[in-house]
């Protein structure tokens, strides 16, 4: 694994930077864990403020950001910008209002006595971070734990060393100790050291299935809590509309958010009977309308896909699906270089590898179907559970869909509406535990009861 810039619009190829050695890797272990100590030397108020000072940061610097942003991995500019809009307001989210999660919790003892559960750091965490949102997905990995007074080891993607050296940057002017936070450039095949070493406490994980698996059962094997946020097929469900419009512009923009490459992006268009046609044609239509090209040209909704390599591989997939049978209603199926244009695949046959998988990229899948019950046996039919979408005029519908499905979010009449309150994550293959919100500051905190006499049982002090 080489560390390096390669843009994939341009083919421009940043100088490579070297591997840490065996060495390096120690130091920065044993550094961030005797960073514990000065992290939780400052006031959850001092941290607190430097996670708004963090995000204050990122604003002023956007512009340079989201330039780095599309070097990395091609995200139409705007775009770029308006991940860096999102991290701000984490940062700013957890600077905030995060110290309200971390406060004591007053248990009711049925023997008489004080109960209190106070969170605790558990220490170092690692991160291993993927490379299609290079700023959002450490942001909510690293702002509820920083605050929470955990040291963080950051394994970046191979694509994105200017990123991650830009955020540790960030992270340090604003305030943070500089060991904890700290960016370990290592191959993947390294990691397991790091896992095991007993001062890194934790392990959280945003990527493939494959990685998850991988490091799921290497942080079971040394007994460490871990968060594994990994991918999905999200149904985008249709049962009945009050707009056509708006529901058509919810699955363009959910299903072209980065290109298509968004783990929780609409990926399976599950649409009811009478609705199907005018739906799905008004959707080639959009598709057909959104421009493709320089993600650095004002307007462009996809640009190229993250590499060549992540192109060929969406190539192959599509031609998997057509030799099992599906039928190519926009697109030609082609890559071309790091572009691949958008495409709809329809007549999908249930079973097949196809309909399992997921599409990493601009590419639709249509399924038609003829009744509620069988919307949600489509949509939970498949190893994937992170996000959901449902659109409906029946409240009562909405309820009873959404208790059905077997994912970790529902979204009713909307999309792309993740916010830094809202808890993001799945269930299945798509992983578990929660970032975002205040279910994020509780992964990797020790919930410590203290159990003790009440205040009026204490000896009198003579």
């Amino acid at each position: 694994m080489v560390y390096k810039v390669v843009n994939p619009a341009t083919g421009e190829t940043g100088a490579a930077l070297a591997e840490l050695s065996d060495v390096q890797v120690e130091e920065a272990i044993a550094s961030a864990h005797a960073s514990r100590s000065q992290l939780g030397s400052m006031s959850l108020a001092e941290r607190s403020a430097a996670l708004v000072r963090a995000a204050e940061l990122h604003e002023e610097r956007q512009e340079e950001l989201a330039d780095i942003i599309v070097r990395e991995m091609g995200k139409p500019r705007w775009q770029a910008l308006g991940e860096i809009g999102f991290v701000v307001s984490i940062y700013r989210y957890y600077g905030e209002e995060g110290a309200q999660y971390l406060t004591d919790e007053v248990l009711d003892s049925k023997r008489g006595r004080t109960a209190i559960v106070r969170p605790a750091p558990l220490g170092v965490l690692l991160g291993i971070m993927p490379w299609n949102f290079p700023f959002y997905q450490i942001a909510r990995f690293a702002a509820p734990n920083l605050l929470a007074g955990n040291p963080i080891l950051l394994k970046p993607a191979s694509q994105c060393p200017e990123s991650s050296a830009a955020i540790a940057a960030i992270l340090h002017e604003a305030g943070f100790p500089a060991d904890a936070y700290q960016n370990l450039f290592l191959e993947s095949r390294r990691i397991e050291n790091v896992i095991a070493d007993p001062r890194v406490r934790g392990v959280s994980l945003t990527g493939s299935e494959a990685a998850g698996s991988a490091v799921g059962a290497l942080a079971g094997k040394y007994l460490k809590p871990v968060v594994l946020e990994l991918g999905g097929s999200d149904p985008f469900i249709v049962l009945s509309l009050d707009s056509m419009d708006a529901a058509i512009t919810a699955a363009l923009n959910s299903r072209l958010h980065n290109s298509g490459q968004a783990c929780n992006g609409a990926k399976r268009f599950i649409v009811i009977d009478e609705l199907y046609e005018a739906f799905r044609d008004a959707f080639v239509q959009a598709l057909k309308d959104a421009p493709q090209g320089d993600p650095t040209a004002d307007g462009v909704r996809v640009g190229p896909m993250s590499s060549v390599a992540a192109a060929d591989e969406l190539e192959e997939k599509v031609a998997t699906a057509l030799s099992e049978g599906a039928t190519m209603t926009l697109g030609d199926g082609k890559a071309d270089g790091a572009y691949f244009k958008s495409t709809v695949l329809e007549e999908i046959p249930l079973g097949s590898a196809t309909s399992q998988e997921e599409f990493f990229g601009p590419v639709a899948q249509f399924y038609r179907v003829s009744s509620e019950a069988e919307a949600i046996e489509l949509a939970n039919d498949i190893p994937f559970g992170l996000g959901s979408y449902l659109f409906t005029t029946d409240r009562e519908q909405a309820f009873r869909v959404a208790d059905q499905l077997d994912t970790g979010m529902v979204y009713v009449n909307e999309s792309l509406a993740d916010s830094p309150e809202l808890p993001f994550g799945g269930t299945k293959a798509s992983g578990f535990g929660r970032e975002l919100g205040r279910f994020a500051i509780t992964e990797f905190v020790n919930k410590k009861l203290i159990h003790l006499p009440s205040e009026t049982d204490w000896p009198v002090a003579s």
